[in-house]
């Protein structure tokens, strides 16, 4: 259709549709910082709103008691180790000095050593019961280290088992929200698709069709790109069945919109050849010539060739005569391309004065000639 605009007047369809696209392009930006807010509108949950809080607050405590104990538990059992070896060492050392002075006594046999013999006896004994204490608190120590990180296992153990309970109720909660979400943007898009088909079907061609244009770009895309995306899968069952609803709505506005075409088509091909040319606009049947294609059926014709004046497929007129010069000429032009007479005049003229030929003739009188 483009060969038959103005030169203008392509220039000013290009700039209506760089209107139309900037235009959708603000409604995109509009429509998606609105979606992007929808789930703004339901409430952040989290695990503790879901949690059995009279069975999980005391083992809740019970694990920070437990901590705090085995911690404290674990920094006195280090003082008991370093107690012990303290003290182990403490032992091995007398018993080596004594050894040694032992030794010495047997070599020298002095019975006047016999009282510092006991007193050393005795320093051994108590330094190896004060080993034997250190055990014993290290023992302790570590028992009461091992009741408070086995407390705080129980505990987190029985925590968990209340975790995930409340993990899976979590789980629900969002899927349900998902689903609110989708409805929020179901109900914001369907409006606008219904709005853009409607658009579509009345408003098209219209003198603001730029933005009607860009409004089904809008709808489209907040469709396919802000609400499909989002679609709750199930499975894929859900996406199928929006695919095939679509698919069917789609495929029966075709169809019957080509019905309704081929029946309109059949209609028109009955009228009067004159009547026909005036129903088409004029830069329709440019157009559809151009295709080399006939403006009334729009099935292929040889245009290029000089013999065909009428369309085969439905007879209408393809070219005619200028009523002024004679030339042949487009039956759908305004003007004649040989002598620039307008179409109008010089059929009104042809319908006036005979041509020229025939006038030349003159009727034909009286009997003919015997031959």
């Amino acid at each position: 259709m483009s060969k038959s605009l103005r030169l203008s007047e392509k220039w000013f369809r290009r700039g209506l549709w760089l209107v139309s696209v900037v235009f959708a392009g603000f409604l995109i930006g509009l429509g998606s910082t609105l979606v992007g807010d929808l789930p703004q509108v339901e409430r952040v949950r989290q695990m503790d709103d879901f949690i059995d809080h009279a069975a999980a607050d005391p083992l809740r405590a019970t694990v920070k008691t437990s901590e705090a104990a085995e911690h404290k538990a674990s920094q006195e059992l280090e003082q008991a180790e370093l107690q012990l070896n303290v003290a182990q060492q403490a032992s091995r050392n007398a018993r080596e000095t004594f050894g040694n002075w032992i030794a010495t006594r047997r070599a020298t046999a002095q019975p006047d050593q016999d009282n510092e013999l006991i007193a050393r006896t005795k320093a051994l004994d108590a330094l190896k019961a004060a080993e034997d204490k250190a055990e014993v608190r290290l023992s302790a120590q570590q028992q009461i280290t091992l009741d408070a990180r086995q407390a705080q296992e129980r505990a987190q153990e029985q925590l968990g088992v209340l975790e995930h309970d409340a993990n899976i109720k979590l789980e629900a909660e969002y899927r349900r929200i998902e689903l609110r979400v989708f409805g929020y943007r179901l109900a914001l898009t369907l409006p606008l698709l219904a709005v853009a088909g409607w658009l579509f079907v009345k408003k098209r061609k219209s003198t603001y069709w730029p933005f009607v244009w860009g409004f089904i770009y809008f709808a489209l895309f907040a469709f396919f790109v802000e609400l499909v995306p989002y679609l709750p899968s199930y499975g894929g069952y859900v996406r199928y069945v929006v695919g095939i609803v679509i698919t069917v709505l789609v495929g029966r506005y075709a169809i019957v919109g080509l019905n309704r075409y081929l029946a309109k088509q059949k209609l028109a091909e009955q009228q009067p050849d004159q009547v026909r040319r005036e129903e088409l606009s004029y830069d329709v049947a440019l157009a559809r010539l151009a295709k080399s294609v006939c403006p009334g059926c729009e099935r292929p014709v040889d245009l290029k060739s000089t013999d065909i004046d009428f369309c085969p497929h439905c007879g209408i007129g393809l070219y005619d005569h200028c009523g002024h010069c004679a030339a042949r000429k487009s039956a759908f032009s305004k003007f004649c391309h040989a002598c620039g007479t307008s179409a109008a005049a010089s059929a009104t003229a042809s319908a006036v004065t005979p041509p020229a030929d025939s006038r030349a003739a003159g009727p034909l009188t009286g009997p003919m000639p015997a031959l």
